[in-house]
């Protein structure tokens, strides 16, 4: 599916450069070099060869009646008509299908401050696709729905933060701890927006406790960018902030090998969608199977993990067994049980 999505592409961006008044007549090296900018951010040629652009003109000229010529004189191609254009071409009901996936997508955030100043632009989107000869095509939603945040307090605040995060100026906030609910100020160099289950949260340089810390937008308040670049010294790594953690929480211990046992029909939701990229499977029994992982031990984890009730056991780190089986005990008793 991967090779067909990117040779559509390079037929919109062939014919994109063909139809470019202001760079007519592209050569084939050029039409080659559009296509790799286009689907691999260079144009080294690594990815994309020069008998690749042909059978893509063959296949403009054959399946779309593309009417493409060379021309000896300007050393490029060119139409011969000039009114043609794949524009014109009709999508299918597979591509509609997807556009419509993608227009439900993007109007559940047309509220959000952060992409208000696109609300117009998402609607438009939504009502073209909305207009089709299909007399079902208004029943789409019955048929499908997405999951949707049901409170999105504190997402004003994307924008400015971003804009933080970009410019790297201290910034500066109100918060609120969900433990104490007392506000403190705060003063950060913002460093990354990173959404966990519906919420957003800003990873951070907190420079009166000098470490990374994590922050929920929703108890942020008062929050404003400054006009001073951050001078702090930040060693900081977004792609691999994260590598070892399940959720937002990420603290300064090591990761841990944590094994565990689940029930034949848990494992089979664990193994069709794993906990982390570190898991695997080290034996499969008759009635169980055993998994491992390498990640940092958290509270999203421990949470994971008593989701599945009695359909899970963990094997070890002994310290983790012990923080569940006490968790268990406490729900006994609160239970009666």
């Amino acid at each position: 599916m991967g090779q067909i999505k990117n040779a559509l592409i390079r037929y919109r961006v062939i014919d994109k450069a063909i139809r470019n008044k202001y760079k007519p007549f592209p050569s084939k090296a050029e039409l080659r070099k559009s296509c790799e900018d286009a689907l691999f951010g260079n144009d080294e040629g690594e990815n994309i060869c020069d008998s690749t652009i042909e059978k893509d003109l063959f296949f403009l000229r054959m399946e779309h009646d593309a009417p493409i010529k060379y021309s000896k004189r300007h050393g490029g191609y060119y139409y011969s008509s000039d009114s043609f254009s794949l524009d014109d071409i009709p999508l299918t009901e597979e591509d509609m299908d997807a556009i419509r996936f993608a227009a439900n997508t993007l109007s559940q955030f047309k509220d959000v401050e952060m992409f208000k100043q696109f609300g117009f632009a998402i609607d438009k989107i939504v009502e073209k696709v909305a207009i089709s000869n299909d007399p079902y095509i208004d029943e789409s939603n019955t048929f499908v729905q997405f999951e949707a945040a049901h409170s999105v307090k504190g997402n004003e605040y994307l924008s400015i933060l971003l804009s933080g995060i970009r410019q790297k100026k201290y910034t500066y906030f109100e918060y609120a701890s969900f433990i104490s609910d007392k506000k403190k100020s705060r003063k950060v160099v913002p460093l990354l927006l990173k959404e966990y289950r519906n919420r957003w949260y800003l990873i951070c340089f907190d420079c009166i406790k000098e470490a990374i810390i994590t922050y929920a937008l929703e108890r942020m308040e008062n929050v404003e960018v400054s006009d001073v670049v951050s001078t702090e010294s930040i060693t900081f790594d977004n792609d691999k902030f994260f590598q070892n953690a399940i959720g937002i929480t990420v603290n300064n211990s090591n990761p841990e090998l944590v094994v565990f046992k689940a029930d034949n029909v848990a494992s089979k939701y664990i193994d069709s969608q794993p906990f982390h990229s570190s898991q695997q499977i080290i034996k499969e029994g008759k009635n169980k199977t055993t998994f491992s992982l390498q990640v940092i031990i958290s509270e999203e984890l421990i949470r994971t993990f008593m989701s599945y009730g009695g359909e899970l056991e963990i094997i070890e780190p002994e310290l983790l067994r012990n923080t569940i089986k006490k968790r268990i005990v406490d729900m006994s008793e609160r239970y009666d049980i």
